[in-house]
């Protein structure tokens, strides 16, 4: 297995880049957006997130972060990457005037459920 992208420094700071299944452009609206920058302010009151930058695109997320001591960036993005995965599921689910509910939904459905990121973070210590 590959060590290339791999949190290898607790005390580091990274670039971390994480993007929407199949890169589905499904961070179009606001209110899908908004979750995730509230879930990231939610991180860093309650989590030990130092956040340097950010840029929420409409198929993927760069972050600039730290985790605190305690806390461990792989737990905060873990933590992090299932909460916004179902509150932006659930958001799509009942947004009344999302006119591609149904595409969308198709994109994120597996055998479990749903998920809406890919499963790596591919961090990069800077």
């Amino acid at each position: 297995m590959s060590r290339k992208y791999k949190f290898h420094n607790p005390d580091g700071v990274y670039f971390v880049s994480f993007s929407v299944v199949n890169w589905v452009d499904a961070l179009t609206r606001s209110e899908y957006k908004d979750i995730l920058i509230k879930n990231l302010a939610f991180c860093q009151q309650n989590k030990g997130l130092d956040i340097f930058a950010w840029c929420v695109m409409s198929n993927h997320v760069h972050l600039i972060i730290h985790a605190q001591e305690g806390y461990t960036l792989e737990g905060i993005l873990r933590d992090y990457k299932k909460y916004t995965s179902k509150e932006i599921i659930r958001a799509i689910k009942e947004n009344p005037v999302e006119s591609r509910r149904e595409w969308l939904l198709e994109q994120f459905k597996t055998k479990d459920g749903f998920t809406f990121w890919q499963g790596d973070n591919h961090p990069i210590e800077l």
